[in-house]
């Protein structure tokens, strides 16, 4: 009855989120290895990569961020492996500030290289999904995907998100793929439907053998909130997690479905944020690439065009800052960005003005009318047009 009641309130988007925040979910975590959190300026969050070492202007300036993910790629050909350039950067950040939380990135399902601990598993029998005519490379005809109902690749991928998050720089676990098992139709054509679902159980026991495995001090931050993946949107699966990361808010069918699609988004987050859990919201400022992306909902990746430094992102950087202000709660993180190649980035280490500026506890949650948000904050207010696309803060 009470999932039947949760479909019913998401189905209902477009309708304000009213009375009191619900309770945390027990399966909510305690809060003791959680981030800090301030509502004195907006609270953010990074995500990024860079294959050469950080610099020290670098270091200082991922210090001052509460909570940090390294991606794939971190530091592998400074150092020759991805786990090494992770924990190197780690130490590196921890040594200027021990407060910020640093999460190192796994995929759940994607073989990605340049891991010193890839050669056990190219060598395991059975560790790769295999699709029709014997295709292995599943993941956009480039990388392998895990056969996670073979108890040694969850073994293998267990124990080595283990080993590396014993490490005292490293806090926890960044999840990446979620989606992709989640997704009722993701490599169904390739595996078949008895396949899919033996996955998504090998997926449910690798989760439970992680939490085990790391401890209730270690943070699991996943990759789950996303609208049509699942038919809560998440909001079941977030359970096994101290919280989500939530990237393509907009893909979406049509024009006209968007505006509903990020309505929809918008209550997956208020609900997932309300219930205590951490809540890393990132988007980007450049245009979809309908080209390279898939911009179906049932799509797993979000793909954006480069952002130019003729551009000038600063509505659309106003209109998320906006649409994550509606939204946000205490654990609530914000990033707005161009990729997370530091490399390639035209906006690392150039934060926005707005984000210094101070903020203040909200006045009370957001109220909705139609496709307008408005929210007050102890310096701000915030106004929201999801169906336009704009966003107004009126800084105090």
């Amino acid at each position: 009855m009470r999932i039947h009641i949760l479909l019913i309130a998401l189905l209902a988007a477009s309708q304000p989120v009213k009375g009191d925040p619900p309770k945390p979910a027990e399966s909510t975590p305690t809060g003791h290895a959680r981030p800090t959190f301030s509502w004195d300026r907006v609270p953010q969050y990074m995500h990024i990569r860079k294959a050469k070492k950080f610099t020290d202007a670098e270091i200082k300036y991922l210090a001052t961020f509460p909570l940090v993910a390294f991606e794939k790629t971190t530091g592998h050909t400074a150092f020759q492996s991805t786990e090494d350039g992770t924990i190197a950067a780690a130490k590196a950040v921890k040594e200027v500030n021990p407060s910020t939380k640093i999460l190192y990135y796994r995929n759940v399902i994607v073989h990605y290289g340049t891991y010193k601990a890839n050669p056990e598993i190219e060598k395991m029998p059975g560790a790769f999904l295999v699709g029709r005519n014997e295709k292995t490379k599943l993941v956009r005809n480039v990388c392998e995907a895990y056969d996670l109902t073979n108890p040694q690749v969850r073994d293998w991928w267990v124990g080595h998100a283990k080993q590396i998050c014993s490490n005292p720089a490293i806090d926890g676990l960044f999840l990446d793929g979620n989606i992709k098992v989640l997704s009722p139709g993701y490599l169904k054509r390739d595996i078949g439907d008895e396949k899919k679902a033996a996955q998504f159980a090998g997926y449910e026991t690798m989760m439970a053998e992680t939490r085990k495995a790391l401890g209730p001090d270690k943070i699991m931050l996943a990759n789950v909130l996303r609208i049509g993946q699942s038919k809560d949107d998440g909001l079941e699966e977030i359970k096994r997690f101290d919280g989500s990361y939530i990237e393509g808010f907009e893909i979406a069918g049509s024009p006209e479905q968007k505006k509903d699609n990020v309505a929809r988004g918008m209550v997956a987050f208020q609900k997932a944020a309300r219930a205590g859990f951490i809540v890393a919201f990132t988007a980007g400022l450049s245009e979809l690439n309908a080209e390279e992306g898939d911009l179906n909902p049932q799509s797993t990746d979000e793909i954006r065009k480069g952002l130019s430094e003729k551009d000038n992102h600063s509505k659309r950087f106003e209109y998320l800052l906006a649409l994550f202000l509606t939204c946000a709660e205490k654990h609530s993180y914000f990033l707005a960005h161009d990729g997370y190649g530091a490399e390639r980035s035209k906006v690392w280490m150039k934060p926005n003005p707005d984000l210094q500026r101070p903020l203040g506890e909200p006045k009370g949650p957001a109220v909705q009318n139609g496709y307008i948000y408005t929210r007050e904050f102890a310096h701000a207010k915030v106004r929201l047009d999801i169906e336009n696309e704009v966003g107004e803060i009126s800084w105090k």
